[in-house]
């Protein structure tokens, strides 16, 4: 056999997970190296939330997250809690800011988180990072654990812990490698797709957006499994936005969903007060108080054409209530998605039933852990992915 470097603990990718892996197992006096395919560590941390990173949220509950056995997230999550980062993140001077919806960003960016877990990992003085070197083979080992075989050769370590993240965003590095190592080891891997990702029109629609490129609204999209009340921007190839982003994790091509463009506002009550306050107005007119004038031309277009320039007076009520429920339920069906280029996850992944909740180790294979990403685990947009790699990490790093 040929000869190999020896360690205590592999870890397979050096982003969130995999870096927070890495030192919190060396704080536990292990031996560990870090193995990254790319030339550069961190790379998916310093492109997150625009270059600022929103590395948690103040608010983290299961239901957050979506998995095929959403129990699984409980354990990790309830041991290393989002105010356990917080403090790691005040004890290095990290400024941050509270956004809304309790997302939490560093305001001078990105590297500075990627610098903390950096820095916490040279402290323990037992971790080494390897760039620029892709796996080949994972092998089991009898007694003596894995053997890795890589571009710049072999190791060994009584512990692998698979941190390679999804499929999102392959120009950073994102592979399906570690989907590939379960598979080897006879794990479940449930189908995998780009989530938290824009959807794209090929229908009458896409020409719409197109016009419309630029423009947000705070608009509720819906579907039978969830609806999310945040801004919608129109682009060049259909939507965006952290409403369509949320909806993305619970759509499938084929189905449609609905908009609603005033979700704050009783609609067919405000059409019935202003036909008796201001029956001389136009439908247009009312709601470009409410919706950019640009968004109004266009609805009017798919809505209501034939009455644009009949003041809401001489509009029947049955006619104003169809118009009314028309804008709180605009139905589209998208043609699909962005894609893995664009996606901020991945959603599927290796099945959880067969990995310990409590340790991140497969039940299949002794030594061998997967944390973050890689797993069926997804969480909502807000730092709740992040959340779910400084948790699970954690998980796996008490036991390795």
């Amino acid at each position: 056999m040929a000869t190999a470097n020896q360690y205590d603990v592999l870890v397979l990718g050096a982003g969130a997970s995999g870096l927070m892996t890495a030192y919190m197992a060396a704080q536990r006096g292990r031996k560990v190296l870090v193995l990254e395919k790319a030339n550069k560590v961190g790379k998916k941390i310093l492109m997150s939330g625009g270059g600022k990173c929103n590395f948690t949220n103040l608010e983290v509950e299961p239901n957050h997250y979506i998995s095929h056995n959403p129990h699984f997230v409980i354990s990790a999550l309830t041991r290393y809690t989002n105010w356990d980062f917080i403090g790691l993140v005040c004890e290095y001077g990290i400024e941050y800011e509270e956004r809304k919806h309790g997302q939490l960003f560093t305001l001078n960016g990105a590297k500075e988180i990627l610098a903390m877990l950096l820095a916490e990992c040279e402290k323990t003085k037992l971790v080494d990072i390897q760039t620029n070197c892709e796996v080949k083979a994972v092998n089991a080992v009898d007694d003596q654990g894995f053997q890795i075989a890589t571009t710049l050769g072999y190791f060994q370590a009584s512990a692998v812990v698979v941190a390679t993240g999804g499929l999102s965003i392959p120009t950073l590095g994102g592979s399906g490698i570690g989907y590939e190592i379960a598979k080897q080891f006879g794990h479940r891997v449930y189908p995998t797709r780009a989530g938290l990702v824009p959807f794209t029109f090929s229908d009458s629609f896409k020409e719409v957006t197109t016009r419309l490129s630029g423009n947000a609204v705070d608009a509720t999209l819906s579907n039978s499994l969830n609806s999310f009340t945040e801004a919608l921007l129109f682009t060049h190839r259909g939507l965006s936005g952290p409403s369509a982003l949320q909806l993305s994790n619970y759509w499938d091509v084929g189905q449609s969903f609905k908009i609603n463009f005033l979700p704050y506002l009783e609609l067919y009550d405000f059409f019935k007060n202003k036909k008796q306050s201001s029956p001389k107005v136009l439908l247009r007119t009312l709601l470009s108080e409410h919706l950019p004038k640009s968004v109004v031309a266009e609805l009017q277009q798919l809505i209501w054409p034939t009455l644009s320039e009949t003041a809401i007076g001489n509009i029947s009520d049955e006619k104003l209530e169809q118009i009314a429920a028309r804008l709180n339920a605009f139905e589209v069906k998208p043609s699909g998605t962005e894609g893995y280029r664009t996606a901020e996850v991945t959603l599927g992944g290796v099945d959880t039933q067969e990995v310990s909740s409590k340790t991140m180790e497969s039940k299949k294979q002794k030594g061998l852990y997967f944390v973050g990403e890689v797993l069926d685990v997804t969480g909502h947009l807000g730092g709740y992915n992040f959340q779910w790699a400084w948790s699970s990490a954690h998980a796996a790093s008490e036991y390795v």
